[in-house]
């Protein structure tokens, strides 16, 4: 139960990504002083669409270096914070070395960040960003639940680093996260586990989520013969930036807490944005059949591998959304909406 002093600068940690430029927008709008943690300073087209959001609002930027595997490099960040957001992570699932792309900068830096915390005597509450993913790996682990739904007393157990290493990262972090606050009594922590999140970017030329890939596989005729009818969960970025101010200054928040707005799919995305942008773009209306997938997945993406296929493609996904409505007084806005402007955004930006 802690009570946050608005008038002490808050510090966001990758505060460049896709995620963290809405958090970082949400607390300049909201009138706060922002530490936003980077590993370039100097490197303006990384940092200016923030130093532009500051300007058009009441808070105030500060920019320090720091990264996730250099120990210590936080500590002059969080000085006299009292609230840490630990945002800095990477997200791609397309990767060479999953334990130096994947691994080694989510758990270490996650260690690196938290034990800071720790010797950093101001703070008093650290909000993780973590992920569904931290949860479960395919949507048939969902059916392997006690009521075929995903709820936060359920962790990860079937991601490891030759299979889904991203999910792996996420499950290692979010627990060695756990394991450190309770390891000391100076500081509380929540983590909030989001779905998949899209919305539009707070910098559309240097966003690299892997949201984007997917929106614009959508829209550039990658797809255009039918999607996997994969069972997904959907959020708006802009919500789940409204949930990590929750998260941070509402006094009763805690433990993990499920981000979700909508229990979806990709055909259910597709068949919406078709129905907005079909006659403009190669947006696809129908899925394909799993049988074809287990033929050329695995030849058009490594990551598509037979089991992630036979795991995923045309079973549902289901989260329970009730905890983080309940506690950090969420809503969320309406799927078409979020879609229609992380098109349109793209489009806007030359993207698709």
């Amino acid at each position: 139960m802690e009570n946050i002093d608005k008038s002490k600068p808050v510090l966001v940690t990758g505060a460049t990504g896709y995620v963290a430029g809405w958090i970082v927008k949400k607390m300049l709008d909201e009138g706060l002083i922002v530490h936003a943690a980077v590993r370039n300073p100097d490197n303006k087209s990384k940092i200016g669409h923030l130093e532009k959001l500051a300007a058009d609002s009441p808070g105030i930027i500060r920019f320090f270096k720091a990264d996730l595997l250099d120990e210590g490099s936080y500590a002059e960040a969080m000085d006299n914070c009292e609230l840490v957001y630990h945002t800095a992570s990477p997200f791609t699932l397309e990767v060479k070395d999953p334990l130096k792309e994947l691994i080694d900068p989510a758990l270490k830096g996650t260690r690196n960040v938290l034990n800071q915390a720790t010797k950093t005597p101001s703070v008093k509450r650290v909000v993780v960003t973590s992920s569904c993913a931290a949860i479960y790996t395919d949507a048939s682990d969902v059916h392997q639940t006690p009521n075929g739904i995903l709820t936060e007393e359920i962790w990860n157990t079937t991601a490891s680093l030759e299979y889904q290493p991203y999910s792996y990262s996420k499950t290692l972090a979010e627990k060695e996260a756990w394991k450190i606050a309770e390891s000391q009594n100076q500081w509380d922590l929540v983590t909030l586990n989001p779905c998949l999140v899209l919305g539009p970017a707070t910098n559309p030329k240097t966003a690299t989520s892997e949201s984007f890939t997917i929106l614009k596989q959508l829209g550039d005729g990658t797809l255009k013969m039918g999607v996997p009818n994969l069972g997904i969960g959907v959020v708006d970025v802009r919500d789940l930036a409204q949930a990590h101010f929750n998260a941070g200054f509402l006094p009763e928040a805690n433990g993990r807490n499920i981000i979700c707005a909508h229990s979806s799919s990709m055909l259910e995305m597709a068949k919406i944005l078709h129905q907005d942008y079909g006659d403009k773009y190669k947006v696809p209306s129908g899925a394909l059949p799993k049988w074809l997938l287990m033929l050329i997945g695995p030849l058009v993406n490594k990551s598509i591998t037979r089991k992630f296929i036979r795991n995923n493609v045309n079973i549902t996904w289901k989260a329970d959304n009730s905890k983080g409505r309940k506690e950090l007084n969420m809503s969320y806005r309406p799927l078409q909406e979020t879609l229609h402007d992380s098109f349109q955004d793209m489009i806007d930006h030359k993207l698709i």
